[in-house]
């Protein structure tokens, strides 16, 4: 059996940034990774020539964003693409209605001051919500508060259901009423053109990465911690687990004895989302080139209704669109074909003829992956933001939880995987250390 001073299983980014400070400050660390790359749910595809990020894309605001600060050290190339927080009107869309026909500036501005003004009142009636309440539940009150007709009110429930599904990959009715609480962004969002997984590689450097170890049990005591993969065993003083929630839920990693009490209630409130990419690249644009995406309204949109301009990336004619939510589930045994066929099916109703078939097409089955069990996780009804971080503390003095669905104030995000992991090192360490110190 390998003995090092601490175990850290995952080389996602939470993993890698803690197993980085804890080697900086003179620990020996292995980093236990069941895949065969580092990056977690961080995947760039560089297949065909092009840049993919099939996992994490944007920096959902870069003011005092430690991942934009890593990637300015890393001199990690960034392009604002300021539509990742499904803002009703930041950033130019081209917004169809439900009867497909386009909506004049007028409309769009009527539509998101209608949003805005619901969101207004949204504070105070999650704060007042019970404990158990949806967010369907507190968005229904909000909207009987609003003196407007049944048309404005349909198309402000829509939109926070669509939100709903676009930034947690669950509908309204299955979110927790605090599931948003989280969901504002501070400065522009940005991407990368090079492909996330380069901070992914940067954090790794130097480290000792097991790939391809994949881990089945994690016993832990007062005299350390023992984890068992299909590769060997190993023992350390401490350790840091930062697996995706949907792999502790689902029994894939056993932790012996249990988590107490209140870890376990945390992790009980939590679920892994189903949320899918579908990029699709042509051989010539069809929509507007001013535009950051396109958007529809109404039924036809249940399933697809938002299309981001990849084109503002790389110079080519591409788009994004997210199968979220029930979308995900319902095409989840779908092949690549049938979903590809069933997005262009609402292309073509809003631009008609003008929609070609696409030179490329990607679908994600992050549902389907073993070492994740779907993109990231939100909360369930009757959780609020502090049980993120509950699932934080550290058990037993040696053992620590770390992962983006561990950070409360910026959970299913990479700075929130990042300084998940900052906070682990220091909890092992028993000292402050600068989360700078990732990418002095």
């Amino acid at each position: 059996m390998e003995t090092v001073d601490t175990i850290v299983v995952g080389a996602g980014v939470a993993g890698l940034a803690a197993a980085r400070l804890l080697a900086r400050a003179g620990r020996r660390v292995v980093v236990l990774e069941a895949r065969d790359r580092v990056g977690g749910r961080v995947f760039t595809d560089r297949a065909d020539g092009h840049v993919t990020d099939r996992g994490a894309s944007w920096i959902h605001g870069i003011i005092d964003s430690p991942v934009a600060a890593a990637a300015r050290a890393f001199e990690m190339p960034m392009v604002e693409f300021t539509v990742g927080g499904y803002q009703p009107d930041s950033r130019p869309l081209t917004y169809f209605d439900a009867a497909g026909q386009r909506l004049d500036a007028p409309a769009v501005r009527q539509y998101a001051d209608d949003v805005r003004a619901l969101n207004k009142t949204l504070v105070d009636v999650i704060a007042d919500a019970p404990v158990d309440a949806t967010y369907a539940d507190v968005v229904e009150a909000a909207l009987r508060m609003q003196e407007w007709d049944a048309e404005r009110k349909e198309r402000v429930r829509e939109y926070n259901d669509r939100r709903a599904q676009e930034q947690y990959g669950v509908g309204m009715d299955g979110l927790g009423a605090h599931g948003l609480d989280d969901d504002t962004v501070n400065g522009d969002e940005v991407v990368f053109p090079q492909g996330y997984d380069e901070l992914a590689r940067h954090l790794a450097e130097g480290l000792d990465v097991r790939l391809s170890h994949v881990a089945s049990v994690v016993r832990w005591s007062a005299t350390g911690v023992e984890v068992d993969t299909d590769r060997g065993a190993f023992r350390s003083a401490d350790a840091v687990v930062t697996v995706p929630v949907g792999v502790l839920n689902a029994g894939d990693i056993v932790i012996e004895p249990a988590l107490p009490e209140r870890h376990g209630r945390a992790l009980g409130l939590l679920r892994m989302n189903a949320f899918e990419k579908v990029v699709l690249r042509f051989a010539e644009r069809f929509w507007d080139a001013d535009v950051y995406g396109i958007r529809q309204l109404g039924d036809e949109g249940q399933w697809w209704h938002s299309w981001y301009d990849l084109g503002r990336l790389h110079d080519e004619p591409a788009l994004l669109t997210f199968a979220a939510g029930p979308a995900a589930v319902a095409t989840r045994a779908w092949s690549d074909g049938e979903i590809v066929a069933s997005t262009l099916t609402q292309l073509r109703r809003l631009y008609g003829d003008a929609v070609p078939e696409p030179t490329s097409a990607i679908v994600t089955r992050w549902q389907d992956d073993p070492f994740s069990r779907g993109s990231y996780a939100y909360m369930l009804p009757g959780s609020v933001g502090a049980d993120h971080d509950d699932l934080a503390e550290p058990v037993g003095g040696v053992l620590h939880l770390a992962g983006e669905a561990t950070w409360g104030d910026d959970p299913a995000t990479v700075p929130g995987a990042m300084l998940s992991g900052h906070r682990a090192a220091q909890n092992v360490l028993g000292r402050v250390v600068p989360v700078s110190d990732l990418w002095a």
